[in-house]
């Protein structure tokens, strides 16, 4: 009986060391945690998410062929050689773009080839309450963002239009892998068009619930097995 007692002791001892190294490893469901707030110190702009984008478009004169049309562009149109009474006025505002300088899951760091390859820019509205007020006197709300045309539907050359994208990260425990120290994408991971891809059918959780299975049921083949020795 007592190399039984040992044995159950043995087990219970190899278990509830498993529960406890479980308990204290990195979890990769943990939601991820940009460093610092992102924020576009030009309009007062932030994000909690783990980029930041500003995309300027300026109301310009374009040329095609000798024919002159008016539309949105995000980059300064030249109009040097184009006909008087089309000129360009200068691209006032750049569209520009913030990181996260690093982010973690669970403490542990996030290598950026994970951001890089399944993070998504959404577009998104912000609030404008620290709007400066040299800015809250040329733009007003439009949209998701700013405009600085007196009408919307009829904007004149030089007017500006102004909205924001943050990137936004999935749901990442199917997908990283923790190896040498930082959470990596899993091996055979793809980043292309990685929304629409299904979770991969042998995932690290199935993994770890047969490791569990076997150290539940090891002590007690033990003790079968000691049990019917005895018995012979």
């Amino acid at each position: 009986m007592k190399a039984i007692a040992g044995l159950l002791a043995a087990g219970c001892l190899l278990a509830a060391t498993a529960v406890a190294a479980q308990e204290q490893a990195p979890d990769p469901s943990a939601p991820p945690q940009a460093e610092g707030k992102l924020r576009d110190p030009d309009f007062g702009v932030r994000t909690s998410h783990f980029g930041l984008e500003r995309r300027v478009e300026m109301f310009q004169w374009r040329e095609d062929a000798g024919t002159y049309a008016r539309g949105w562009s995000d980059a300064p149109v030249d109009s040097a050689a184009f006909l008087p009474g089309h000129d360009n006025p200068p691209f006032p505002i750049r569209s520009q773009r913030w990181e996260a300088p690093a982010v973690t899951v669970d403490g542990v760091p996030l290598d950026p080839e994970v951001v890089q390859g399944l993070g998504r820019w959404h577009e998104f509205r912000p609030a404008f309450s620290a709007l400066p007020g040299n800015l809250a006197a040329t733009f007003q709300p439009q949209g998701d963002g700013l405009g600085s045309a007196m009408n919307p539907l009829a904007p004149e050359v030089g007017d500006l239009r102004i909205h924001w994208r943050e990137l936004v990260l999935p749901p990442l425990a199917d997908r990283i892998e923790l190896r040498d120290g930082r959470w990596r994408l899993r091996a055979g991971e793809a980043v292309d068009d990685a929304r629409d891809m299904p979770a991969e059918a042998g995932d690290s959780q199935g993994r770890h619930a047969r490791w569990w299975w076997w150290l539940a049921v090891v002590p007690v083949l033990l003790v079968l097995a000691a049990l019917r020795r005895r018995r012979r």
